[in-house]
């Protein structure tokens, strides 16, 4: 895309400006299959016959979704958008040079779907009790022991594709505020509560120090995340299954201490907790009707 150089949807619907891009692209690919690869150089007509076949098999599918949507929108029709991927991977304002290839926040609704910012009603974060990462990448509060272990095993943390396990560690506050905060949320829902079901210990990474300074807000891209020291602090552990728990209420104390705690470190509102996998497993909380209310406001 940045390269100006890709192949859109609608080119695959337009033959001869198909032809023209795919024959730009082609130049620099078969040069680098040839002069790099020592392969044999893609033909034109080949790839060009592949696409238009690819083009009819998806017109009845395309067209104008950014119009749909501002259509549905000024319609007074309620309108869900969900991102794809974590806060840290975008990239701009994730940890760079470990991030994807796209902006993965709030704002990558407005680029992505041809959505305006200021059409925004309300924005909801979403975070499990624990953090995870996939692949390379700095992850301060990881933990590399049998804790880690026991987060992945109870929580089923391997990808759903490939079945890699991921890397497991503590709810990182530095992280999820900064990530809310950058994504203008109005709350955030934690899920995976119920993970935690069986940890005498649960703990959490409240700062940072680096070269003796000591950060309670995420540092800047000038810190190397890999030299951070973690400053963890710790909760006692509910030892308790909530899995069928539907109301705050009656969760155990020791949960309810533990959300509120968290919620006051991250200084945004918690207005729904999940403790399982399927739909029925939520717990709505204090918040969440004044942000569904948000989201219904008058345009």
């Amino acid at each position: 895309k940045a390269a100006r150089t890709g192949l859109r949807v609608a080119d695959l619907l337009e033959p001869e400006r198909c032809r023209r891009r795919l024959a730009a692209a082609l130049a620099e690919k078969n040069a680098l299959l040839t002069q790099v690869h020592g392969e044999q150089p893609l033909s034109l007509e080949e790839q060009l016959e592949c696409y238009m076949h690819l083009g009819e098999e998806l017109r009845p599918f395309v067209g104008d979704t950014g119009a749909e949507v501002r259509d549905a929108y000024r319609a007074g029709k309620r309108i869900l958008f969900e991102g794809a991927q974590g806060a840290m991977l975008d990239i701009d304002h994730g940890s760079y040079p470990y991030v994807t290839s796209s902006n993965t926040g709030s704002d990558g609704v407005c680029a992505g779907a041809g959505f305006p910012a200021r059409w925004l009603n309300s924005v909801v974060g979403i975070a499990k009790a624990y953090c995870t990462r996939v692949g390379e990448g700095p992850f301060p509060s990881e933990d590399h022991g049998a804790d880690g272990v026991k987060i992945r095993e109870a929580g089923n943390e391997y990808g759903a594709t490939t079945g890699r396990p991921r890397r497991c560690g503590w709810f990182d506050v530095l992280a999820m505020r900064y990530s809310l905060e950058l994504n203008g949320a109005d709350g955030w829902i934690m899920t995976n509560l119920d993970v935690l079901d069986s940890f005498d210990e649960i703990r959490v990474a409240t700062a940072y120090e680096v070269g003796g300074t000591l950060h309670k807000q995420w540092p800047g891209a000038h810190v190397d995340l890999a030299d951070v020291t973690v400053r963890m602090e710790s909760a006692k552990g509910w030892k308790t299954d909530i899995t069928a728990v539907r109301r705050y209420e009656d969760l155990p104390a020791l949960t309810r201490q533990y959300v509120e705690w968290v919620e006051k470190l991250v200084g945004v509102p918690i207005v729904m907790l999940s403790v399982g996998p399927d739909r029925d497993q939520i717990i709505p909380r204090p918040g969440l009707e004044r942000v569904l209310a948000r989201s219904q406001a008058p345009r």
